[in-house]
């Protein structure tokens, strides 16, 4: 019997503000039962320390992972169960050298949640600066699918003609924009919407926002028997 060969998807943390996306992600892709190659940005760990107060580290990046993927957006902690890790492998950021740096490293695609401005000038210039950069790169010229969830406002002209640049190359442009006829009533609904939103445009199934059904009114709560106007 053949082992099954494992195809990732990699996942790309940049310094922007908004690393529960990040972790709504990461939680939706091992559920869907995919592989995951975890590349962390330098700045993104100062990020994730300022959000969540877990200091990422690369000896530990397993214990460090698991906590984060346990942690609410508001930040409570075990509000997740914590999910196996055994099919995610994680690469430093300063590692050129590491698997998804080559075409030939086979992936599903590659997701950057969330994306900085500096890190979409970066790709979309093409500069490789580091691990995350230089694999967006390959995912673009090996025609495999980039998603990236830029999470910054407002845009100026320059970022806006690097995202234009993006969409030319072939990768999807997902502002980080919740939206709010889901019915949210927790921080966390509206982080959920824009994971599913990043999964949707990977073509991995999930659950983790309610669709629109062409229904008015859908997502409200139903009024209990008596209730005022």
């Amino acid at each position: 019997m053949t082992e099954r060969k494992r195809t990732p998807w990699v996942v790309g943390v940049s310094g922007a503000s908004g690393t529960p996306y990040a972790a709504a992600v990461l939680r939706g892709l091992l559920a869907a039962g995919e592989s995951v190659d975890l590349v962390v940005s330098r700045a993104s760990r100062l990020t994730l320390l300022d959000e969540t107060g877990i200091a990422f580290r690369d000896a530990h990046w397993r214990e460090d992972l698991g906590e984060w993927l346990g942690r609410g957006a508001d930040g409570k902690p075990e509000t997740f169960a914590r999910p196996e890790l055994d099919d995610v492998r994680y690469w430093g950021a300063g590692d050129l050298a590491a698997g998804p740096s080559s075409g030939s490293y086979p992936v599903k695609g590659m997701l950057i949640v969330p994306a900085s401005t500096a890190c979409v000038a970066g790709v979309a210039l093409g500069l490789s600066k580091d691990l995350l950069q230089r694999v967006a790169s390959v995912t673009l010229k090996e025609r495999r699918r980039l998603v990236v969830a830029v999470r910054e406002t407002p845009l100026n002209g320059q970022t806006l003609r690097h995202l234009v640049a993006l969409d030319e190359a072939g990768a999807v442009v997902l502002p980080a924009s919740p939206a709010f006829y889901t019915g949210a009533t927790h921080i966390q609904d509206l982080v959920d919407f824009v994971a599913g939103r990043v999964l949707d445009a990977a073509d991995v199934p999930h659950r983790l926002y309610r669709r629109w059904e062409g229904e008015l009114g859908g997502s409200r709560p139903a009024r209990g028997a008596g209730g005022g106007d």
